[in-house]
């Protein structure tokens, strides 16, 4: 790891608008009433005539920028993941991906770590949901850097993005100096020939962890930070497929529609290999820590090390 400070990537995502509002007048930042959690709020102090605050109006807001887009603009479109990717589905898909209009949908507080807010609030189903719709690109970034850079990707990329980003401050696991970003580019952080580990999101900490624990029982595990969920890096996937005895899938997700099937439709297709997952199993969460939420669903390295061990048997 690089270094042990935590950061939230919806904080990230606030310093990089910030950044790409002063390289670029067309950039114009949308948010529903929610302009300090989603932290576009860092934006919209530098720049508040490009800011516009929607209200609780999330659909409307993305047709919005719908025609933002169609004039030429740069669109960046928040709320919380639940509310994006959930209550304004039809106008993503119908005016944003239909017509594949240049409009960035980054969508904060997604997965089981949204916490005390409970199961209306903790989306596990958004990239199942945005990965449904042709032409989209889905973005999950495990940390700081990631999550910086992934923003500046997305800006530089022609066509709908979507970027899922935690409320929940998380370690940087990404050295800045030596990190490139490519969407679609799964990015190795340790090799190993024995299992591999492709995780994304806030669970690629808890995959390096359970790399750590498994070398001490000689268990060499290759582990992928898999950002870019759609379009995915099938050549990793392949790779991994190929050179180890199996693959361990590590996501705050719902285990239908995320990594863990994308991972599958890559093997299933040219390599089959057994494929184990570390997800929120088909149920709703519940009220809590966010940590402790964590650990009550099996999203943690132990629960890695297990599956990893029984492909391994």
């Amino acid at each position: 790891m690089a270094e042990t400070k935590r950061i939230a990537t919806r904080d990230s995502y606030g310093k990089a608008l910030a950044e790409l509002g002063r390289e670029n007048e067309n950039i114009v930042v949308l948010d529903a009433d929610l302009a300090d959690s989603t932290r576009t709020s860092v934006f919209r102090k530098e720049f508040p005539d490009r800011h516009i605050d929607c209200g609780i109006a999330e659909s409307n807001m993305m047709s919005i920028a719908a025609g933002l887009a169609a004039a030429g603009k740069i669109p960046f479109a928040s709320s919380f993941a639940m509310f994006a990717a959930g209550r304004a589905y039809e106008q993503i898909r119908n005016s944003i991906g239909y017509p594949h209009l240049n409009v960035k949908i980054c969508a904060s507080h997604a997965g089981i770590s949204v916490g005390e807010d409970g199961a209306t609030h903790q989306c596990n189903e958004d990239m199942l949901l945005m990965r449904s719709i042709p032409g989209m690109v889905v973005i999950n970034p495990a940390d700081d850097v990631e999550a910086r850079a992934a923003v500046k990707a997305a800006a530089a990329y022609e066509g709908p993005v979507y970027i899922r980003l935690g409320r929940l401050a998380v370690p940087v696991v990404n050295d800045e100096e030596s990190f490139t970003f490519q969407i679609g580019k799964a990015v190795t952080l340790r090799e190993g020939n024995d299992i591999t580990i492709i995780a994304t999101g806030l669970m690629v900490e808890r995959a390096l962890q359970a790399a750590d624990q498994l070398e001490s029982q000689g268990i060499h595990a290759r582990v992928i930070d898999m950002h870019t969920i759609k379009p995915i890096d099938r050549e990793a996937i392949l790779s991994a497929a190929r050179e180890t005895k199996g693959i361990v899938t590590a996501e705050e997700h719902s285990v239908i529609g995320g990594l863990y099937s994308a991972v599958c439709e890559v093997v299933c297709a040219e390599a089959p290999c057994e494929v184990a997952p570390v997800a929120v199993m088909d149920e709703f969460g519940c009220s809590g820590a966010a940590l402790d939420l964590l650990e009550l669903y099996n999203l943690n390295a132990k629960t890695i090390v297990e599956k990893a061990k029984e492909i391994l048997a």
